[in-house]
């Protein structure tokens, strides 16, 4: 028989859960790659050779060489089918308004990139005032930006602050110049795109395409258009993708678990009611299915309600990922079928699994059994539990010791993360052996005078012990791994702040402000050491991948050792760093000096360099070193990342200066700061579920325990000290969770910062953000309250009468009862 009272809880844990998992498939659904706006009218797009190991690697493509470029081009316009072939060239360009890079839409990665004005035929672009760029000097600007057809303006380049003429106005960020303009400014080229005749089948013209092509690129079209969307707008959108996977399966996860203590809890109070039932004829098999029946209901109707509550909150949610920067501006929410599906299945098929062993239970009561069970716990814990909780808190101590002596960061915080997960297996296991120790030693939030209501506290904890175990694990695991994350987060990133700034021998830093990088003009006011960086390609057919790419970077060789603590010269010397065709490499580069070494650059050219040097591979934050001016050479778009210089200077055009501990700190600052989003989330979707656990236990405990309390009325206490007890009971059990969760993270936080100061070379603080395990803490204590007091306050009220007029009839026996 289903009990609407009895469900509530499992059908709140359920409808939360698929509420979170029809939300986030629904954004995932949504988060498909976008073909970009500015080439939308190019049916069929031919992309340059891939490079990385993985299309997830976020790296652009290997270019195509001029040369190249213009020999596909007159091949494809050969195709029947098609009306234009448009290489797209893309590079650096960011009007400045008022003196200063303009900021309109700068989320946006084509917000600070030029193209040539034939690229707009890609995009169906059109005027909206003025003419085409024709002659070098002119540019057709963003409408946005407030400007008119024959004012002029200044372009910030990679060579530095350039005059142009607006020429006309579109309403689409960027620059567009004239092709020759953009021939020189972006010789290498990743993309040509296919303007087809009326009536042109873009499949066979595809298919033709790929027989010119061959090896050398991909011919997209339709959705698969969408890998030519910027790299940043990817990488944002796979951040957000891995965001929304790790909320839906955390989401299904604690959901399992909190249903599946909620049906547990529920069986142990209605062993009598299933003692009559098997007393009256059911059997095990029939009992079981009664349970599995309820758990179907629930799942069903919670999985109903989560649908269309996660349905109505995509829209707001994705707006919110975008503001935070989990997806790109250019994300939009749409509706599919498969998350709808998912989400209807997801209610039953998480509540069957959680249900399983507590139908076992339910159909293992004997009548009698039930009718005759002692309300006292036998024994609180037996000789096998106590050695599963000891060999799993040796386990977890032996990977903590793993954690500090590991040599990787990412070995280091899987040891961690295993190291935790085994000392909070064994805590749990062990908490009923603790709770006594705990009690005694958290007397004062139980102290009142009188002191009566403080030993029935600590006395129902004492006796109780699996009980209030039970209770105290969702509080443990939730503040575990709130304090654990959390702390992993914050020490993380201050040690490799630290470690980064320990490797500099500057005293101040310069780096750009509201634009990508810094221009040579820029570096060349500093008169400081630069870091040109730029990406190049190890191009090998038999390898894989084909085409490696690599972060080059381009500095002066002297400058840049004297700035630079860590580098470490195995072989050869820096100083033969020069000329236009030498290269430093790495140890693990397994090249030797004067071999030579060959190099696909930006422009598309092939070079072959003379290895020079060979230095330690934690000695640079790149991959090889090479002259400035070969880098310059080879890419006119690149920009300077970095500065160092001595003296504290006036930072020239957009740029600004930190000192050292404020630029190690920011340097991944947009990375940490998406991390540290990522982790409240997963903290606040861990945190809520483990508070509703409490409070769905506790909720279920409450209506159990109103004869009890009928009792404690009957001595003499009275309706305001009962309350105390139970919120004295309830912020006991919280805070023997909250001491225990955190004394197991705190082990594996000791081991992290041990392993990051042996990685970094430099000491390492312990950062434990207090504000978010105070939160975490407070949360769960707020709603044991509630859970707690509420119900007793109502159960009181409504039986006070009873109580009364029970204390009345027990005066009156006991004067009838007096001898005359």
């Amino acid at each position: 028989m289903l009990s609407i009272r009895r469900s509530v809880s499992a059908f709140v844990a359920v409808s939360i859960g698929v509420t979170l998992i029809a939300a986030a498939t629904l954004l995932l659904a949504s988060g498909r790659p976008q073909v970009p706006d500015r080439l939308a009218r190019a049916a069929v797009v031919v992309q340059s050779p891939e490079a990385g190991a993985s299309p997830d690697s976020f790296v652009p493509t290997r270019p195509w060489s001029a040369t190249t470029t213009a020999e596909l081009a007159g091949r494809l316009a050969a195709l029947p089918g098609v009306a234009a072939v448009v290489p797209d060239r893309t590079f650096y360009a960011q009007p400045l308004v008022a003196g200063r890079p303009a900021g309109t839409d700068g989320r946006r990665e084509d917000a600070h990139q030029g193209h040539g004005w034939a690229s707009a035929r890609l995009g169906g672009l059109r005027l909206t005032a003025g003419e085409p760029p024709r002659r070098p000097g002119e540019v057709v600007v963003d409408r946005a930006l407030g400007l008119r057809p024959g004012v002029p303006v200044t372009l910030l380049t990679a060579a530095g602050p350039e005059s142009y003429t607006v020429t006309g106005l579109v309403d689409e960020p960027g620059v567009h110049v004239a092709d020759d303009v953009a021939a020189t400014l972006a010789p290498g080229v990743r993309a040509i795109g296919l303007v087809l005749a009326a009536g042109a089948d873009p499949e066979r013209v595809a298919t033709a395409a790929r027989g010119i092509v061959g090896a050398d690129g991909s011919v997209l079209t339709g959705d698969a258009r969408g890998a030519l969307e910027p790299r940043n707008d990817a990488r944002t959108r796979w951040i957000g993708m891995q965001v929304l996977t790790a909320t839906a399966a955390l989401a299904g996860f604690v959901t399992v678990f909190v249903v599946a203590s909620t049906f547990a809890f529920t069986v142990a109070q209605r062993r009598r009611e299933l003692g009559l039932l098997r007393a009256v004829g059911a059997t095990g098999r029939q009992v079981r299915r009664m349970v599995y029946g309820e758990a179907l209901v629930v799942g069903a109707v919670g999985g109903i309600a989560g649908l269309l509550v996660g349905g109505g909150l995509a829209p707001l949610l994705g707006r919110l990922l975008v503001d935070a920067g989990f997806e790109p501006s250019t994300f939009r929410v749409g509706y599919e079928h498969w998350p709808v599906a998912l989400s209807l299945v997801a209610g039953p098929v998480i509540s069957l699994p959680a249900v399983w062993s507590a139908s076992r239970r339910a159909a293992r009561v004997r009548p009698l059994e039930a009718l005759r069970e002692a309300a006292v716990e036998q024994r609180p814990i037996g000789r096998l539990r106590i050695a599963t909780g000891a060999l799993l808190v040796a386990v977890g101590v032996a990977l903590s010791i793993g954690t500090a002596t590991a040599d990787e960061a990412r070995v280091a915080a899987q040891y961690a993360l295993y190291a935790v997960m085994a000392l909070v297996a064994g805590a749990t296991v062990l908490a009923p052996a603790v709770v006594g120790p705990l009690v005694r030693m958290l007397r004062w939030p139980v102290r009142r005078p009188g002191g009566a209501i403080g030993m029935l506290v600590r006395a129902g904890a004492s006796t109780a012990t699996r009980r209030t175990a039970s209770i105290a694990a969702p509080v443990l695991l939730t503040v575990a791994f709130a304090v654990l994350v959390a702390g992993m987060v914050r020490t993380t990133t201050a040690a490799y702040a630290a470690g980064r700034a320990d490797n500099v021998n500057a005293g101040w830093i310069v780096v750009p402000d509201r634009a990508p990088g810094l221009s040579d003009q820029a570096v060349a006011a500093t008169g400081g050491t630069a870091l040109l960086p730029t990406t190049v390609y190890e191009s090998d057919p038999n390898s894989s991948p084909a085409n490696r790419p690599l972060t080059a970077l381009g500095v002066d060789p002297a400058g840049f050792a004297a700035a630079n603590r860590a580098l470490t010269v195995v072989a050869g010397s820096l100083d033969d760093l020069s000329g236009d065709d030498t290269v430093a490499l790495p140890a693990s580069a397994n090249r030797r000096p004067v071999e030579p070494y060959e190099l696909v650059f930006a422009d598309g050219e092939s070079v072959s360099l003379r290895v020079v040097a060979v230095v330690t591979d934690d000695s640079i934050p790149g991959d090889l070193l090479l002259p400035r001016s070969v880098v310059r050479a080879h890419d006119p778009s690149a920009l300077t990342s970095t500065v160092y210089v001595q003296d504290r200077i006036d930072p020239p055009l957009g740029a600004r200066i930190l000192g050292v501990a404020g630029w190690a700190a920011e340097a991944d600052r947009a990375e940490d700061r998406l991390v540290w989003l990522f982790t409240l989330l997963l903290i606040g979707v861990s945190a809520g579920y483990g508070a509703v656990a409490v409070a769905n236990t506790l909720l279920m405990a409450a209506s159990g325990r109103v004869a009890d309390l009928r009792l404690i009325r009957l001595a003499g206490a009275t309706r305001r000290q009962v309350i105390w007890l139970v919120t004295a009971e309830s912020v006991l059990v919280v805070l023997i969770g909250a001491l225990l969760g955190g004394a197991v993270a705190f082990v594996g936080l000791l081991s992290i910062r041990a392993g990051l100061a042996e990685q970094t070379g430099v000491p390492v603080d312990l950062v434990v953000p207090w504000s978010v395990v105070s939160g975490v803490v407070g949360l769960c204590l707020l709603l044991a309250v509630l859970a707690s007091a509420l119900p007793t306050w109502r159960s009181l009220g409504r039986r006070c009468r009873g109580v009364n007029r029970i204390a009345a009839s027990s005066r009156r026996i006991d004067i009838t009862a007096r001898p005359s």
